[in-house]
């Protein structure tokens, strides 16, 4: 949570902005901020696109989850890579995602 804060402070983003963007629920989302509530491995990633994280940020938010980062040889993990670094939103992942037969990263609702 704490890298996460700092990520928000950088960006000059609202937690609230980043809740939604991650498509988490919002008590959820405050109390992984606050480091209340662990994060699941999707939640983390989720929290990533929310934050507009490049590859190096998510990587190191999944690290500082004490989560494993995400694997080039991994397809779907593949998948999210690419989709961080072209910048697409975490519906736009999704899509994708789902088009190539791969688990979606909101599957699991916390």
């Amino acid at each position: 949570p704490h890298y996460a804060k700092q990520l928000i402070e950088k960006k000059q983003l609202k937690k609230s902005q980043v809740i939604h963007d991650a498509g988490l629920n919002q008590t959820f989302g405050y109390q992984i901020l606050a480091g209340t509530r662990r994060a699941s491995r999707d939640k983390v990633i989720q929290l990533a696109f929310g934050l507009k994280a490049t590859l190096t940020e998510a990587q190191r938010l999944l690290k500082h989850a004490g989560l494993s980062e995400l694997y080039v040889k991994n397809r779907r993990d593949a998948i999210i890579i690419l989709a961080l670094e072209n910048g697409l939103s975490l519906h736009q992942t999704n899509d994708e995602l789902f088009r190539l037969g791969e688990n979606t990263i909101m599957d699991s609702m916390e």
